[in-house]
């Protein structure tokens, strides 16, 4: 969560049309966790990218790649809409760092099945909580509960790549976590 030495803004003096200050800023404080959860997400994909080794190492590299540039739209989607509401996006790696309440990505180099694994559990993080800040959106800002939405989409797209790599023939997961 942000500390005392994170930088002040000002409270904004607008939102969108047709929602009071208090809901522009709550819908903006949503979008910020989501925010800061993609950015997280694009870092960790590209240090994937670059770290996974062995078998289907091609495969899983270059999966990765499309799947960074996606996070890195969806974290703009959401940044603007922050913008929008009159609130101010922090995306600097160490507003991420400080806001996020995970641990870091725990691997290194490390073979493909291990850092698959290691990534549906992150896959599983980003779109219960993207499910969770859709739930907060309704009835408070249609508009931002549309971008999760269409965010969670794509999400759970990307996870299914990913499981696509660990399921087995009778469709059950390796699971090593």
């Amino acid at each position: 969560m942000p500390s005392d030495d994170e930088p002040t803004y000002d409270e904004p003096k607008y939102t969108a049309p047709g929602l009071s200050l208090a809901q522009g800023g709550e819908a903006a404080s949503v979008l910020q966790e989501r925010l800061t959860a993609l950015v997280d997400l694009a870092l960790t994909l590209k240090h994937i990218h670059w770290n996974v080794v062995g078998p289907r190492f091609i495969a899983v590299h270059e999966m990765l790649d499309p799947q960074v540039a996606s996070a890195h739209r969806m974290a703009d989607k959401v940044a603007e809409r922050i913008a929008t509401l009159g609130a101010v996006p922090h995306g600097t790696p160490g507003s991420v760092v400080r806001r996020r309440p995970w641990a870091d990505y725990p691997l290194g180099r490390s073979t493909v099945i291990e850092h698959l694994q290691a990534l549906d559990t992150v896959y599983d993080g980003v779109a219960s909580s993207h499910r969770a800040a859709a739930r907060r959106l309704e009835g408070l800002d249609d508009v931002s509960r549309s971008v999760m939405i269409r965010q969670l989409r794509r999400i759970e797209l990307y996870q299914w790549f990913v499981r696509a790599h660990l399921e087995d023939p009778d469709g059950a997961l390796r699971d090593a976590r």
